[in-house]
């Protein structure tokens, strides 16, 4: 056996904690914008725009993600993709990632190394690169992740700028990932897809620039829920929101095996499941490709109305419920 993977069996407190980080940035390669990557006191990336967007969120084992259900690579995948999708929901492009990882002392280091994998792949989806971080020993993993971005010259998109008559646009697809975790709770096998996605979510890349440019006045990703997430816009914009069942029948249709193998309700995942990491927001003008026209933005008082009515299913996700 070669002595790169004999240390992949061997603990993380066996290796030492610069071992292991030697290993997980040997060979990787960053993007251009990165001027200094890991080795250093501090990381050095270029802001071309002259300007940082800037971003962190966090996972904690058994409260964000199982690893008996996701693997290191589908964790470190969902840390890269979550965290991206906020710096899209600004319109500005993801450029470098850090990343702060605690875990028990005898924690693999081929699960280390399987996350950072993970976290690589991701991020190269996007051009980005993944510049430094923090190894600490901790009583169940944590990934912490922050994230920085361009705007390529253009301004943010704020939640504070929806306008009465401006139609609500959507580019992903809602309720994939809340499906899939009640699938995964209720142990219910099959609906692989559905499942998937809820260990590894599918950003719309490249949607969040596309629509900056055409002229997005507000925008959010769906972390929490639809209606939880749009609520925050109606708030910030001092607008109304109304949202139609019929645009979102797409959605809908697609759970529905699923909702009848739980004996659930669709509407549930699509309006108030988070995690999906789609993008919605709103458009004065034309709305772009890659974006579907879900509801409109009326007077207020501030709030979200489906089908002219206030939803009263479930209101998304509350990080200390």
């Amino acid at each position: 056996m070669r002595d790169d993977q004999s240390a992949e069996s061997l603990t993380l407190q066996q290796l030492g904690e610069f071992a292991v980080i030697d290993r997980l940035v040997l060979g990787r390669r960053q993007p251009a914008m990165v001027e200094l990557g890991p080795g250093d006191d501090a990381a050095v990336v270029s802001a071309r725009d002259g300007r940082v967007v800037l971003s962190t969120d966090m996972l904690v084992q058994d409260r964000h993600f199982r690893l008996d259900w996701s693997t290191p690579h589908d964790v470190g995948r969902k840390a890269i993709a979550q965290n991206a999708a906020d710096i899209a929901a600004m319109g500005a492009r993801p450029t470098a990632f850090v990343v702060g990882f605690g875990a028990p002392a005898d924690t693999l280091a081929g699960q280390v190394s399987a996350l950072a994998d993970g976290m690589w792949e991701e991020a190269g989806k996007i051009g980005a690169g993944i510049v430094g971080g923090d190894l600490v020993r901790c009583p169940q993993w944590v990934v912490s992740v922050t994230v920085l971005g361009d705007l390529d010259g253009r301004p943010p998109v704020l939640r504070s700028g929806a306008t009465p008559g401006a139609s609500v646009a959507v580019a992903g697809e809602l309720g994939r990932s809340s499906a899939g975790y009640e699938l995964w709770h209720s142990a219910i096998d099959g609906f692989d897809e559905l499942r998937r996605r809820h260990l590894v979510p599918l950003p719309p890349y490249g949607q969040g620039g596309v629509a900056a440019a055409a002229g997005a006045q507000a925008m959010i990703d769906i972390s929490d829920g639809l209606v939880a997430d749009l609520r925050h816009i109606a708030e910030a914009s001092a607008v109304g929101i109304e949202l139609s069942t019929e645009a979102m029948a797409d959605d809908h249709d697609a759970l529905t095996a699923a909702a009848d193998a739980l004996g659930a309700e669709p509407w549930r995942w699509v309006l108030g499941g988070g995690e999906d990491h789609a993008l919605v927001a709103c458009f004065g003008g034309a709305v772009p490709d890659g974006w579907r026209v879900i509801g409109r933005v009326c007077d207020g008082p501030a709030r979200v109305l489906v089908d002219g009515q206030e939803w009263a299913g479930y209101p998304g996700w509350q990080s200390f419920e």
